[in-house]
């Protein structure tokens, strides 16, 4: 048996050559395709978005003295831990403005609770959140006045 070598074909790319610069671009762009396909790599859940970010919106307060008056809100909420938010709100109502700070902590998907403290008027309490997609229903009730609110996210 007779064996001949082939002569090789030497037009193929060098390692440092443009074409294979090019191939290992997009090599390296197939486990990140693979990734976003496989949804291992997508946006955050609309099940349950959280809270950080603006909200804005309003609804009625109820004082301690039986007065109920309409109020406009905004909030802003930060990630705090794994599963809770800090909140930093200001409301008006015809009779004044007031800020409050929470720290809420998610219960279920979509539902938190936790403590509010209002400095201007030195009324402490409890806060629920219930969001759903864009929007929060939020309730307050503490040393006999209360607050329901629905906000939207800004």
């Amino acid at each position: 048996m007779n064996s001949q070598i082939q002569p090789q074909d030497h037009s193929v790319a060098s390692p440092g050559s443009r074409t294979n610069r090019k191939w290992a671009k997009r090599l390296a762009l197939v486990p990140v395709a693979i990734l976003v396909a496989s949804g291992t790599i997508a946006a955050p859940s609309s099940a349950d978005p959280g809270l950080t970010g603006s909200w804005s919106g309003g609804g009625w307060v109820s004082f301690s003295t039986g007065n109920k008056e309409k109020a406009r809100c905004r909030a802003t909420y930060s990630r705090a831990g794994k599963k809770s938010y800090k909140l930093h709100a200001t409301c008006a109502t015809s009779s004044g403005k007031a800020s409050q700070t929470a720290t809420v902590y998610q219960v279920t998907s979509g539902r938190y609770r936790g403590n509010f403290f209002n400095s201007d008027y030195n009324v402490r309490g409890t806060i629920r959140v219930v969001v759903s997609g864009g929007s929060q229903h939020v309730n307050l009730a503490g040393d006999g006045a209360s607050a329901s609110l629905s906000l939207r996210r800004r």
